[in-house]
C-alpha cells in the first residue's frame, strides 16, 4: 500500500489533542503505544519516558535509529498571585509574545484540569495607558483562570500548586487548500508521519535491510530526548523533527527539508549527499537548508558521545515555536524521502 496521507493528517489532529509539554508527556506516549500495539509491534519504555520500536531487518549487525520528538513547548507554574492569577515560567525555547491572548489547560499534580487564558497583566486599555509598551516577560505575563478565584488561596484551594503544568490550546485547523494550522507541528507532524511510515511497513509485509529502531523521544524541547538508548550496533541516526521557514531560509511549506548544518555544527555530509540523492532519483521535492538557532535529537545524541552517521530531514513549517503551519505536500514528500530511505544501503 501507498502511505494514505489523508490517514497522517488524521492522525496528526488526533495527537495535536492530546497535551504534551516537555516533563508531561505520559499521555501522550501512551497514545503512540496503544497506535503501535495494535499493529503488533513490540515497544518498550525508556527510563525517560520515551518509546522504543524496534523493526528487525536482515542485517542485525548494523542498525539504523530514526527519532521525532512528541514532547512540545509549554509551561509550569512559577508563583500563585495574590489577586488569583497564575505567573507562568516557560518549558522550552519561545518568547512570551507568541503565547499572548492563548488559551490554556493548567493540570494540577492529582490529575484535575482548569481552563484559562494566558494575558498581559496591562491587558485593558481602559484602565492601562501603556498597555502597547509594557514587556512581554514573566513579570507581566499571568494566567487568568476560568475559576471564582480572588487570592492565592482561592486557587490553592483549587488544587493548583507552584511546578504544575501548563499547555497550551493547539487550535488545530486543516483548511480546504490542504493547510495545517496548529500549535505544536514541532514536531508531532513528524510523529505522525514516523507512525505511518511503521503502519506501511507492518501492512505491507516489507522486510527492511536493517534492524532499525523509531524513538519518540520526550524531552527534545529541552535538549536531551534522544541523547541515549541508541545501541552499540546504531551506524545512522537521522531525526526527523522540521525545517524552519523564515528570511533567508530556502525552506518551504511544500517539500521536506534535509538540514545541513545548525547550531551544533554540520551534519554528516555523506548521508546528506545520500538523501538528497535518493529524492532525486524519487522524484521527492526537497530543499537544503540551515538552521542557526537550532538543535535536534541528531545533535543531542552527538553530544552525548555517540560516534554514528547523523542527519536531520522534516516538512517544512512555517512560524515555529508560535502559531505554526505547513502544508499537506511537506508531509507527503516526508514520508516518501523516509520510505525511500529505510529501504536503501547504509553508509558502512
Amino acid at each position: 500500500m501507498s502511505i494514505n496521507h489523508a490517514e497522517t493528517v488524521k492522525l496528526l489532529q488526533d495527537l495535536l489533542q492530546v497535551p504534551s509539554p516537555s516533563g508531561n508527556t505520559y499521555e501522550i506516549i501512551s497514545f503512540v503505544e496503544a497506535f503501535l500495539s495494535e499493529l503488533q509491534i513490540e515497544t518498550k519504555r525508556n527510563r525517560k519516558g520515551g518509546l522504543i520500536a524496534t523493526l528487525p531487518g536482515q542485517d542485525s549487525l548494523h542498525h539504523r535509529m530514526l527519532t521525532a520528538h512528541v514532547d512540545t513547548l509549554g509551561a509550569m507554574v512559577k508563583e500563585i498571585k495574590t489577586n488569583g492569577r497564575l505567573k507562568l515560567d516557560l518549558i522550552g525555547g519561545f518568547k512570551y509574545n507568541s503565547i499572548e491572548g492563548e488559551y490554556c489547560t493548567i493540570e494540577t499534580s492529582s490529575g484535575k484540569k482548569y481552563s484559562g487564558t494566558i494575558l498581559m497583566h496591562q491587558t485593558s486599555v481602559h484602565v492601562y495607558k501603556d498597555a502597547d509598551k509594557a514587556e512581554r516577560n514573566q513579570d507581566n505575563m499571568e494566567v487568568r483562570i476560568d475559576e471564582k478565584v480572588h487570592s492565592a488561596d482561592d486557587v490553592r484551594a483549587l488544587g493548583i500548586e507552584v511546578g504544575d503544568f501548563i499547555s497550551f490550546d493547539p487550535r488545530v485547523e486543516i483548511t480546504p487548500s490542504g493547510f495545517i494550522k496548529s500549535r505544536h507541528l514541532d514536531d508531532k507532524a513528524s510523529v505522525a508521519i514516523l507512525l505511518q511510515l511503521i503502519k506501511r511497513i507492518k501492512t505491507d509485509n516489507i522486510t527492511l535491510p536493517y534492524t532499525t529502531h523509531i524513538l519518540i523521544s520526550n524531552n527534545e524541547e529541552i535538549g536531551y530526548g534522544g541523547n541515549s538508548n541508541i545501541t552499540p550496533e546504531t551506524v545512522e541516526f537521522l531525526a526527523v523533527d522540521m525545517g524552519a521557514i523564515g528570511d533567508g531560509q530556502s525552506t518551504d511549506e511544500y517539500t521536506v527539508s534535509i538540514c545541513t548544518k545548525d547550531a551544533s555544527g554540520p551534519y554528516h555530509y555523506e548521508l546528506r549527499k545520500r538523501l538528497v540523492k535518493l529524492a532525486q532519483e524519487n522524484g521527492i521535492q526537497y530543499k537544503l537548508d540551515l538552521y542557526p538557532f537550532y538543535g535536534s535529537d541528531a545533535s543531542a545524541a552527538l553530544r552525548a558521545g555517540h560516534d554514528i552517521i547523523h542527519g536531520l530531514i522534516g516538512p517544512g513549517i512555517d512560524a515555529s515555536h508560535a502559531f505554526e503551519r505547513t502544508h499537506q505536500q511537506a508531509l507527503e514528500q516526508t514520508a516518501e524521502l523516509l520510505f525511500h530511505y529505510i529501504q536503501s544501503d547504509m553508509l558502512l
